[in-house]
């Protein structure tokens, strides 16, 4: 299920960049700093937060369904400016088969596979992109990086620990 859904997600964003590349004149991938600590919070901030703690607060499907689609929406705006033509293309087409992956995974009770998943593909791709030169990959000073790292550990755990206490309270029902 990972590589059919992650896989087609690929080819969906080949194809996509392929094609705005046409249908826009002069369009380039945008890319904003990231750092390591922030990709992989990610994976536990998103999904605790468009599927998870939706999931268990109102336990239907149509809930992290919606919060999906908006977790796929924001993605576009993967941008330092919101111009039509510097828009996340090629990265929304990548996400949309994401979407499907967490949806059914968190709707299994694996949705620990989903938070592990999405950090390590995302720290796979940020360190591919940095490798290449594809992704701005940022480097803080010692101050700015201990604040934000911390930061970010402490929301990932909170939000962790806020989804666990949900899904125990609806497994104990």
């Amino acid at each position: 299920m990972l590589i059919f859904y992650h896989g087609l997600g690929i080819l969906l964003m080949t194809s996509g960049l392929s094609v705005t590349q046409q249908l826009i004149s002069n369009y380039k991938a945008p890319s904003i700093p990231l750092s390591i600590i922030s990709v992989l919070a990610a994976g536990p901030i998103e999904e605790t937060v468009f599927f998870g703690i939706p999931f268990y607060l109102f336990g239907t499907h149509y809930v992290p369904l919606a919060g999906g689609i908006i977790w796929v929406t924001l993605h576009i705006l993967n941008t330092n400016t919101i111009n039509i033509n510097n828009l996340a293309y090629a990265n929304w087409f990548f996400v949309i088969p994401s979407l499907f992956f967490s949806l059914r995974t968190w709707i299994s009770g694996k949705g620990w596979f989903a938070i592990i998943t999405h950090s390590l593909w995302n720290a796979m791709f940020f360190l591919l992109g940095c490798s290449y030169g594809d992704a701005s990959c940022v480097q803080y000073s010692i101050k700015e990086g201990i604040a934000m790292s911390m930061s970010s550990v402490v929301l990932s755990g909170g939000l962790i620990a806020l989804t666990y206490f949900l899904y125990k309270k609806k497994r104990d029902r």
